[in-house]
């Protein structure tokens, strides 16, 4: 069940101040003041030059993805348009607000009345979608677009009314099975959305947590599906920041989760499975999280991003160029602090 509260009301998630997480001996607590330079003059550098790169590929109709298998892509799409909100970019405002516009039309435009959002694409709409909304709520009330209102309210109910027994989503927009990564994916536009001023049931949220804490396994990492059993970074990470956007912020599951990801700091990720998708909501966790993870984390996966960067100013991911160079901007651009979904 959802309704529309109004464009500029937040309802946010009850945030807990977290304890001292004991990441290692002698650690501070979260929030402490440990001084660092978070951004670099080579890292400043390769943001403004992936931000060029990337705005030359949108095509006219305001989409990305085509350099992609994937085609026209309304999931690739959102992921861009939240890149260049992190550079504090916004519909028709900032150097790059051309190019938010033309992300927030494509995905409007590939609105339906079921409330999916899809274009070219056949294969697992729900990850489109999920990034699609997520945009969506994280750009309004930046907009005055009188149809984006009720384009998010009807991608909301889509995700809200296909959510399955165990609490969890799959690929497709039905109330079949349930995977961890897609599961996430629609936490985290529900979260957006929320705090846009779209009203979720509780039970909702609930359910979708209790998924997500059966997916832990005892090394403190999170399985693909409940029905599986290994754990990997990327899934792992998208576990935490799950929690941790659920109002989750001190307890076991959530530590270990967080000290399992620890295993994979930059440079030892360099065989990770989904590089981009699992430091995505890495550095999501590690930020939430505090300081005693973020001074750790931060300087090692934003040195590793720049060094892996083409000279031409793109990052090549699993769905493309366009999907790896939004990543890393978007993780690269944390500290700005710009999204409202990373606010703590």
């Amino acid at each position: 069940m959802i309704h529309d509260r109004g464009k500029h009301i937040a309802i946010v998630f009850v945030y807990a101040l977290s304890p001292a997480l004991d990441f290692s001996s002698g650690a501070e607590a979260p929030g402490a003041d440990t001084p660092m330079s978070e951004q670099t003059v080579a890292s400043r550098m390769a943001i403004q030059t992936a931000l060029s790169w990337l705005a030359e590929k949108q095509l006219e109709d305001g989409s990305f993805g085509s350099l992609s298998h994937y085609g026209r892509h309304v999931g690739i799409t959102g992921l861009v348009g939240l890149a260049y909100l992190s550079n504090g970019d916004t519909p028709g405002r900032g150097r790059y607000g051309r190019v938010v516009d033309g992300c927030l039309e494509f995905i409007i435009n590939h609105g339906s009345e079921s409330g999916l959002l899809a274009a070219e694409t056949s294969h697992g709409p729900m990850y489109g979608h999920g990034f699609a909304t997520l945009f969506l709520a994280e750009v309004y009330g930046m907009s005055n677009r009188s149809d984006l209102r009720e384009t998010l309210r009807k991608a909301v109910r889509l995700i809200v009314t296909t959510q399955n027994e165990e609490g969890g989503w799959r690929y497709q927009p039905v109330r079949g099975d349930a995977d961890i990564s897609v599961t996430v994916c629609q936490m985290m536009a529900l979260r957006a959305a929320r705090n846009a001023g779209i009203y979720v049931e509780k039970s909702v949220i609930d359910d979708a947590v209790a998924y997500v804490r059966k997916s832990r396994n005892a090394d403190g990492g999170f399985r693909y599906m409940l029905t599986s059993s290994t754990s990997a970074f990327a899934r792992s990470a998208a576990g935490v920041a799950a929690l941790q956007y659920a109002g989750i912020y001190h307890d076991e599951s959530l530590k270990s989760g967080l000290d399992y990801c620890m295993k994979f700091r930059a440079p030892d990720d360099q065989s990770v499975g989904h590089y981009f998708y699992g430091h995505y909501y890495a550095a999501q966790a590690m930020f939430q999280a505090g300081d005693v993870y973020w001074n750790v984390w931060w300087p090692a996966i934003r040195d590793e991003l720049v060094s892996k960067q083409d000279e031409k100013g793109y990052w090549r991911g699993q769905a493309g160029r366009e999907y790896g160079t939004a990543m890393a901007l978007i993780v690269l651009q944390m500290p700005n602090r710009m999204l409202p979904i990373f606010e703590k």
